[in-house]
C-alpha cells in the first residue's frame, strides 16, 4: 500500500525531476512524483503529489519538506487528501451557504418568501444608477458615446 503526499506552495518552474532530485538528495523513496499542471497553459499549478512506498517513507518526506524554504516561500507537505468526485463541494458548502443539508430545498415554481426584497437582504445587490449628480468626467464621457 503507498501512502501519497501533498506538496504545495511551489514555484512555477518546479517539475517532477527537480522533485524527485531533492528527494534522491535527502535518501527518501518515493514510487512517483507528479507536478499538477494547468491543462491549457502546461503551467504548474504550484504543488505536487509524492507517492511514497510506506507511511513511514511519507511521514520522512513530510517532515523533510514541510516549511522547507524555497526562494521566497515555504513549502507545505501533508498528507493527501482523498480525492473528490467531479462537482462535489467541500464540507460546510460554498463561501456564505448557510442552509443545513437537511433542511428541504425550495420548489423551483414556489416564489421565495419575501420575492426580491428577501433576495437582496441575503446579499444580492441590486444594479440601480446612484440618486446624486454624476462627475463631469462621466457627464462629458455620456455626450461623448
Amino acid at each position: 500500500m503507498s501512502s501519497t503526499v501533498f506538496l504545495g506552495n511551489l514555484p512555477v518552474w518546479v517539475t517532477a525531476d527537480d522533485i524527485k532530485a531533492w528527494l534522491t538528495a535527502d535518501n527518501l523513496v518515493a514510487d512517483s512524483v507528479k507536478v499538477i499542471r494547468n491543462p491549457e497553459t502546461q503551467e504548474s499549478k504550484g504543488f505536487a503529489f509524492i507517492e511514497a512506498p510506506n507511511d513511514e517513507e511519507m511521514n520522512s518526506i513530510i517532515r523533510r519538506f514541510d516549511r522547507a524554504p524555497l526562494e521566497d516561500r515555504l513549502l507545505r507537505a501533508n498528507p493527501a487528501q482523498p480525492p473528490r468526485p467531479k462537482g462535489a463541494v467541500r464540507p460546510g458548502g460554498p463561501v456564505g451557504h448557510t442552509a443545513s443539508a437537511s433542511a428541504p430545498a425550495p420548489s423551483a415554481s414556489a416564489p421565495a418568501p419575501g420575492g426580491e426584497r428577501d433576495r437582496n437582504r441575503r446579499g444580492g445587490k441590486k444594479h440601480r444608477r446612484p440618486n446624486g449628480p454624476q462627475s463631469a468626467f462621466a457627464e462629458e464621457l455620456a455626450k461623448a458615446l
